[in-house]
């Protein structure tokens, strides 16, 4: 088994920081690439950034986010980090969590697809 769970998601002001904490815990050692997606209202999921959770490091961000997010592992916690920084009002979302049982790659990073666990989101709205 493998559950992935998305906390830290609230209500921030437009300029202002919001960590985000996503915990993968499984019986079988097998996760190896987590990634941040977020979704609005009729559109779908939008891969935001990508890390990996064991050997040789790997990131990866979706250019709407970079520079101003960041992704970082703690793998004694099974956690993995999304800082997010000089929020704006169109990161208002629903944030997902998502891992993979292979190795993180960039041809494959972003998309839904890829990832064959998720956690149930958690909404980050911004103010102005």
């Amino acid at each position: 088994w493998v559950q992935v769970v998305e906390s830290g998601g609230g209500s921030v002001q437009a300029g202002g920081s919001l960590t985000l904490s996503c915990v993968v815990e499984t019986n079988m050692d097998n996760i190896e690439c987590v990634a941040w997606f977020r979704q609005t209202a009729g559109r779908t999921r939008e891969g935001l950034a990508a890390i990996s959770t064991r050997g040789e490091m790997f990131t990866r961000y979706a250019d709407s986010i970079k520079g101003r997010f960041s992704v970082a592992r703690d793998n004694a916690k099974n956690t993995v980090l999304l800082q997010m920084n000089m929020i704006k009002l169109g990161d208002t979302a629903q944030y997902y969590c998502a891992a993979a049982a292979a190795p993180c790659s960039g041809r494959w990073w972003p998309y839904m697809a890829s990832y064959g666990y998720w956690g149930q989101g958690t909404q980050v709205t911004v103010s102005s």
